[in-house]
């Protein structure tokens, strides 16, 4: 027997969500296929041994006016209950000094001055916030972007202004023309904080980074970051509620194995065996898993812009359940190490902790959780010792008294095969597609997918990587599914 529904969204991320829920406002009725045990892709959270993980993204961006969850949940109405961060985040250089990253503009540059000397950083700083305010008031303005149609050409110029056209210039110069321009590139200090932050919303580094995508991650700290009491779930599970109560419905432990283009809808086969017909396709996850669930000669044109391993990261994390011996001025950290880990080559890692009033994370009053990532390049041909990398990291919380070591109270780590295995994702691949030079905003993955009824979002498509970027994406999908056929 084959039920049918309106759209079949494939995977659950926030590219796929954002989708979802808008095509459930419109009346559509959307079935969410999902192959985990739990909703959000990379954005999600799950329990362990009396705590609760963050699984992917741990950082929420992107609810301030005019940028695109903001827009979502406007439209939508779903509220979420987030608590503004006072201070975004803390960075720990490699020689020893603690730079907060403040939100406010000019308090950032008096603290980056402070750190990386008076030179130029108040112009470097004052361009790049502009740049990421441009790109913040474009983005959802411009949704047809990048055109694939006609109709996308004449909607993106009716919506174009000089200003536009000034600024997208940038996506033609790379972020080291940028620091070359201020007379920033011997300062080796700030160049390497720069890569490091850039590979972080980026998953590249100065050379490669173009100015648009590269000024705007820098900026994101200077937007209102968020936190959600239970962790990021709680971002997921109010998409998911929004298009159950829409009638629609989502189908977890059940991945998609082929997607037919029939003469008359799509028939969709689960793992399970299971068929559905819809007159709509979204696909939410990577361009490399969306491939190979299709047929039609459309896919070559595709092919050729695949990334394969040596051009993508993964992630080496690690979950800490533990009782705190001091406070914590941000729950977010980046550390710089003063020599590459052994067996990853990551030259920093990346902390959250749990905020101290959420008690939903652990099931002992008192205790808190640390969720650790770093980057591991070229995953499928990179073996890697897990222990030996939790070991390296746990010596440098140690030194840097952010952990005591009789105060862990739990502890797990995985590496790329976990997270492959977690997600589905091919490689265990991490953010996304990274930034390159010789790719520009409009040479990136569309969200038209078959020329037809099929589309796909999430963080292998333009804008590409953070829950800002691939909530774009989703709006994007909906708005040009909405433009071909609604």
């Amino acid at each position: 027997m084959t039920d049918n529904v309106d759209v079949a969204v494939i995977g659950s991320g926030m590219g796929a969500l954002s989708a979802a829920a808008l095509l459930a406002q419109r009346g559509l009725k959307v079935h969410i296929f999902e192959q985990n045990y739990l909703p959000g892709g990379c954005t999600s959270a799950y329990w362990r041994k009396g705590f609760v993980f963050e699984a992917g993204a741990t950082t929420l961006v992107g609810l301030d006016e005019g940028m695109p969850l903001r827009q979502v949940l406007d439209r939508t109405g779903i509220s979420l209950p987030a608590k503004q961060l006072t201070l975004p985040m803390q960075v720990h250089l490699s020689n020893g000094q603690v730079i907060n990253r403040y939100q406010d503009l000019e308090q950032w540059i008096q603290e980056a001055e402070r750190v990386f000397g008076p030179k130029n950083q108040r112009a470097f700083w004052e361009f790049c916030y502009r740049v990421s305010q441009f790109v913040w008031d474009t983005s959802v303005k411009q949704v047809h972007f990048p055109p694939s149609s006609i109709k996308d050409l004449l909607k993106s110029a009716q919506r174009a202004s000089l200003k536009q056209v000034n600024y997208a210039r940038y996506a033609l110069f790379s972020m080291k023309w940028l620091l070359e321009k201020y007379d920033l590139l011997e300062n080796q200090t700030f160049v390497d904080f720069v890569d490091e932050q850039l590979l972080i919303t980026a998953q590249n580094q100065h050379p490669e980074v173009n100015v648009l995508f590269g000024a705007t991650a820098l900026c994101y700290t200077n937007y209102g970051n968020y936190y959600l009491d239970g962790g990021l779930i709680s971002l997921v599970q109010p998409f998911v509620d929004y298009v159950e109560a829409k009638g629609g419905k989502l189908h977890l432990r059940t991945g998609v194995k082929n997607v037919a283009n029939t003469a008359k809808n799509y028939l969709i086969t689960t793992d399970k065996g299971d068929q559905y017909s819809a007159e709509y396709v979204i696909s939410g996850i990577p361009i490399n898993n969306t491939l190979p669930l299709f047929e039609g000669n459309w896919k070559g044109k595709l092919e050729k812009k695949l990334m394969v391993s040596e051009q993508l990261n993964s992630a080496f994390q690690m979950g800490i359940g533990f009782k705190p011996h001091r406070e914590f001025e941000a729950l977010h950290h980046q550390i710089h190490l003063d020599k590459p880990l052994a067996e990853t080559g990551s030259h920093s890692i990346f902390i959250s902790l749990s905020d101290p009033d959420d008690t939903s994370r652990s099931d002992e009053p008192g205790l808190r959780v640390m969720s650790i990532s770093t980057h591991v390049p070229n995953p499928s041909k990179r073996i890697i010792d897990n222990e030996k990398v939790a070991q390296e990291i746990l010596k440098k919380l140690f030194e840097d008294d952010i952990l005591l070591p009789e105060n862990i109270i739990y502890q797990h780590h995985s590496g790329p095969k976990s997270w492959q295995k977690w997600t589905g994702r091919a490689f265990g691949f991490v953010g996304g597609y990274p930034q390159f030079r010789h790719i520009k905003p409009w040479q990136m993955l569309d969200a038209r997918l078959d020329g037809h009824k099929a589309y796909i979002c999430g963080d292998t498509t333009y804008p590409g990587q953070g829950i800002p970027g691939v909530t774009l994406s989703g709006l994007i999908a909906f708005e040009k599914l909405k433009s071909d056929w609604l």
